[in-house]
């Protein structure tokens, strides 16, 4: 029997596939370098630890706005755009980072190159970029582009730690760079492949079409309320993944255990993606995959907010991975199924954008709260409230499905 390989179409989307998993691991480690050298870099210029922890906001905030342009990129002339830029600007950032000596070359780098050129052409473009090579098993390859995030935070917050411990943190940041740019532009050549066109696609997206002219929902109201859960679901996720080492320290455990527990977390999470979405995704629709996986972040963040034992924190941490890895890959295929697929770039790009004001958010609120109460416990449950409006704007959503869920897919 012939391999299924054997299919050059078939094989050009595995190639596509895989390279786009790539580009996501190894680009999503610029975020992780400065959580790791953090403390060595303000102790080597004698800043206060808000210098590199604003670098890191930036990163986020750049990569957010910068999503919704390499978006529109996306859709207007393809991957090979957005691919280019990212490649080039992760792989100089991470080289220039290695030569940076004030607070305002670090910001530049972090919120210019490594946030609104780099990071911004990862999760937004790949995963709407994918969704169109792969129209049968969308959610399933959604789904593995997506853990790319997870398998980052497994792999990279170590090898940064014993690189750095070695070499030094410019150094660190130099091989960083030069990796990136010898294995992510090579990865953007094959990501400039244009997908190839489907009858379904072009149908669904040629004027007149009658899914086009009378739609349930306006993409504008739709694109909105995708939007608003989106805050809702990040800040809940962010606020276990920015302060879940800390939570464990205040329970009298070494330090050393909460990264173990956010390890385990991201490797759930990345399970969650690879597996979960095309799962749930591919039988139920996004919609309702996205409900699932809320519903256990919610549960188990509530649990966390209670459970002091390290058995304990393990077990609800893992299940919490489960949870919240599945949510942000669902957002894309979302979009596919629901909003036009010409627009496909953009509309994810401004939903993470979103969710990346989410991300900050939760970040924020958990230290605050902190400081107000003494506890996490509070800040935890704040964030089970957010969730619980996620979850509240996905059921309207789902309530209206079976009219419209496949007007655009």
């Amino acid at each position: 029997m012939p391999s299924p390989l054997s299919d050059p179409a078939l094989r050009r989307r595995t190639i596509v596939l895989v390279a786009s998993l790539l580009f996501m691991l190894i680009g999503t480690g610029s975020i992780y370098f400065i959580v790791v050298a953090l403390k060595l870099i303000a102790a080597d210029f004698g800043w206060p630890r808000a210098v590199p922890s604003i670098a890191y906001a930036l990163q986020y905030a750049g990569a957010g706005v910068g999503g919704i342009f390499m978006g529109w990129c996306l859709d207007r002339r393809g991957m090979g755009i957005p691919a280019v830029v990212g490649a080039s600007m992760i792989g100089l950032g991470g080289i220039l980072t290695s030569y940076a000596s004030s607070p305002l070359e670090l910001y530049i780098i972090y919120g210019g190159m490594l946030g609104f050129f780099g990071r911004s052409t990862l999760f937004a473009p790949l995963t709407a970029n994918i969704s169109r090579w792969f129209e049968h098993n969308r959610s399933f390859a959604v789904g593995v582009v997506g853990s790319g995030q997870g398998l980052a935070g497994m792999i990279w917050p170590q090898a940064f730690h014993h690189l750095i411990a070695a070499v030094g943190w410019r150094q660190a940041a130099l091989y960083y760079g030069l990796f990136a740019l010898v294995t992510m532009l090579p990865l953007a050549l094959i990501l400039r492949q244009t997908p190839p066109a489907t009858r379904r696609s072009v149908a669904r997206d040629r004027p007149g079409s009658p899914a086009l002219e009378h739609p349930p929902m306006s993409p504008r109201a739709l694109q909105a309320a995708l939007s608003t859960a989106a805050i809702g679901c990040c800040v809940a996720m962010s606020l276990p993944l920015a302060h879940i080492i800390s939570h464990v320290s205040d329970l009298g455990y070494d330090p050393a255990r909460g990264a173990e527990i956010l390890s385990l977390m991201l490797a759930c999470s990345a399970l969650a993606s690879f597996v979960g979405v095309g799962f749930l995704g591919g039988r139920f629709g996004g919609l309702r995959a996205i409900f699932v996986f809320s519903s256990g972040q919610a549960l188990l963040l509530a649990v966390l907010a209670f459970v002091e034992s390290l058995p304990g924190l393990y077990v609800a941490a893992a299940l919490f991975g489960l949870g919240y890895g599945g949510i942000l890959p669902c957002y894309p295929v979302i979009v596919r199924e629901l909003l036009p697929a010409a627009e496909a770039g953009r509309r994810t790009g401004l939903v993470l954008l979103f969710a990346g004001i989410g991300m900050a958010l939760g970040s924020w609120l958990g230290g605050a709260v902190f400081d107000a109460t003494g506890t996490y416990r509070t800040a935890f449950l704040i964030g089970v409230a957010f969730n619980a409006g996620n979850l509240a704007i996905i059921a309207s959503l789902i309530g209206r499905t079976p009219r419209f869920r496949h007007a655009y897919a």
